[in-house]
């Protein structure tokens, strides 16, 4: 214990650096003002072949003024269902350096209406995000018709 430089070079711990280095500027980065805006960018990334076949669950991430810093896809699952892991979700936000998430998923059905399970999982993911300084902006479910908001209905 009184040699802990000699631990640290025998069993070779490697020094771990953060490091973001982002490929556009800010300004010219797509700013979210509405849902409407993030069920726009989902929509064009969206896989066409897939929306109406399995549920997928995607996070947007976004600066403090609301510009879109990436897009990740969290999970791929069958036709009733995804599982969105929240320790997954926040892992990609925080290396993302993001202030803020936009989380989504579609209902293959095409159902717009927000299941018991959807309440649920954005409520925990909201509480994560509160913990950990990473706002929870909207929870979106999309269709390959349209787009249902928890934000724009005062569900979140």
């Amino acid at each position: 214990m009184n040699d802990v430089k000699g631990l640290f070079n025998e069993t070779k711990i490697v020094e771990i650096e953060i490091s973001y280095k982002p490929i556009v500027k800010q300004s010219q980065l797509p700013q979210i003002l509405q849902p409407v805006d993030a069920y726009n960018i989902l929509r064009q990334l969206w896989d066409k072949d897939k929306i109406d076949f399995i549920e997928q669950f995607k996070v947007m991430l976004l600066n403090r003024n609301s510009r879109v810093l990436g897009i990740c896809a969290i999970s791929t699952g069958s036709s009733a269902g995804t599982i969105a892991d929240p320790k997954i979700i926040f892992s990609v936000a925080i290396r993302g350096n993001a202030s803020g998430i936009i989380i989504a998923h579609n209902h293959p059905s095409g159902s717009l209406k927000p299941s018991e399970n959807d309440y649920g999982l954005t409520e925990r993911i909201k509480q994560c995000g509160r913990l950990l300084d990473v706002m929870v902006k909207d929870s979106i479910i999309i269709t390959s018709e349209g787009y249902y908001s928890f934000a724009e209905e005062g569900a979140l």
